[in-house]
């Protein structure tokens, strides 16, 4: 067989698939570049115009996690005050030396007591011979009204027998007139006779006017006499019975139930008239004593109701009493329990307090927070499309988390509620994420 040679062979190749293509023309290409970059150029300027007209507006920028805000709306708002109290006895009175003399404590602190227990005795010598004495002149003085009763009517009796004999006297002489009257009709007697026994009747007539008189007279006297004696007497047994009283308080007793707190003396020692000896503490009523800072001391007023939080739990309470002073820039109140009183308070427990001075209904508030103090209560930024801008407001009544809106915002707005200091009063500020 004849071997064919390699140029007589020929080999498959894709020359005949190759299509030639013209080069494009490069003018082209740049006006779709052109018009593809002018396109991301517009929407870029769409996109950011809004924050560059923002900043244009804006005196300063702020980050939004460096403020705290809050949102305007309608509702009731309760004005008060929240302050730490502490538990105290309703009941805790302090028992004074009642004399001056040596003292001896019957309990010591923290005995339980009930009340009209003897705590102590006090020994007073001088107070207790002085009440022998006067009740030795009490006893005389009565003796002295018994007799001088007697002697009054024994006066009486004689000055009943006195009058009664005058009038025996003017009876005779009445009859001897009217004896000497016939005679005379008769010419029995003389004209003398006759005048002489008239002047007897009307003598005798004189001296029984005179003794009913005396006697009237001197039973006035021995009245008045006796009524000065016996109110002699009943000063006297007044001053025995406040020296009994005196006495009987030299036994120091306990006003209230309860536990005696501290001894301010020593055992047997010497005490002055009115010094403190010891306190005793009724720990079956308790209240809450708290201080509340001056600014509030115009609106406290005795029977504002309160809040008082054992716990979880809150239980109601009155406001009974509100000092007259303020000590430390504070005003101390107390609050007394509505009903009864939570169970397990202890003498000194610490608890949160809120006094309720006054509830609105139906009002723009706001959270309350450092703009009031750092703007005087007339400045708020009100938030707007990222742009916080400065606006004049009016606030009214202030509770513990919220504050009245009187004008200047509307319900809905969002306000900046942290310290407004580093603003500087600016117009606008722009809030960044």
């Amino acid at each position: 067989m004849q071997k064919a040679t390699i140029s007589e062979l020929s080999i498959a190749d894709t020359s005949g698939q190759d299509i030639a293509i013209e080069p494009k023309s490069k003018r082209k290409q740049f006006f779709i570049g052109a018009a593809a970059a002018a396109i991301a150029l517009i929407a870029i300027i769409i996109w950011v115009m809004p924050s560059l007209l923002r900043w244009s507006e804006a005196d300063e920028s702020v980050a939004r996690d460096r403020l705290r805000t809050s949102i305007v709306t309608r509702g009731d708002l309760v004005r008060d005050v929240s302050v730490q109290g502490r538990v105290v006895a309703a009941v805790s009175p302090t028992l004074y030396a009642t004399q001056t003399g040596t003292i001896t404590f019957l309990v010591e602190a923290g005995d339980s007591v009930s009340t009209g227990d003897v705590l102590a005795v006090i020994d007073s010598p001088g107070l207790a011979n002085t009440l022998k004495q006067e009740q030795a002149g009490y006893a005389r003085l009565q003796v002295e009204i018994e007799r001088q009763g007697i002697e009054a009517k024994q006066k009486k009796l004689e000055n009943r027998k006195t009058v009664d004999l005058a009038q025996v006297a003017l009876t005779a002489a009445d009859r001897e007139a009217r004896r000497a009257d016939v005679a005379y009709e008769k010419g029995a007697i003389s004209q003398l006779d006759y005048e002489k026994a008239h002047d007897e009747k009307r003598s005798s007539e004189v001296a029984y006017e005179h003794a009913v008189a005396d006697a009237e007279l001197d039973i006035e006297r021995l009245d008045f006499e006796l009524k000065t004696r016996q109110l002699e007497v009943e000063r006297q047994g007044l001053l025995v019975e406040d020296l009994v009283r005196e006495v009987d308080e030299l036994s120091i007793r306990s006003p209230v139930g309860g536990v005696v707190g501290n001894l301010l003396v020593e055992q047997k020692a010497s005490v002055a008239l009115n010094a403190p000896v010891l306190a005793v503490v009724d720990l079956t009523r308790f209240e809450v004593e708290a201080q509340v800072p001056e600014s509030y001391s115009d609106d406290l007023a005795v029977g504002m109701a309160a809040e008082v939080r054992t716990g979880a739990a809150l239980t109601k309470a009155t406001l009974v009493a509100v000092s007259p002073e303020i000590i430390d820039n504070q005003v101390t109140v107390r609050l007394r329990f509505d009903g009864e009183m939570p169970a397990g308070l202890r003498q000194n427990q610490r608890l949160t307090t809120r006094v309720l001075f006054e509830a609105k209904t139906d009002v723009m508030r706001v959270s309350r927070g450092q703009f009031l103090e750092s703007g005087g209560g007339r400045i708020a930024y009100v938030i707007e499309d990222g742009i916080a801008r400065r606006r004049t407001i009016e606030v009214g009544v202030r509770s513990l988390n919220a504050v009245e809106i009187v004008s200047g915002l509307t319900a809905g707005d969002e306000i900046i509620v942290s310290s407004l200091e580093t603003f500087a009063g600016k117009e606008a500020l722009l809030i960044t994420d």
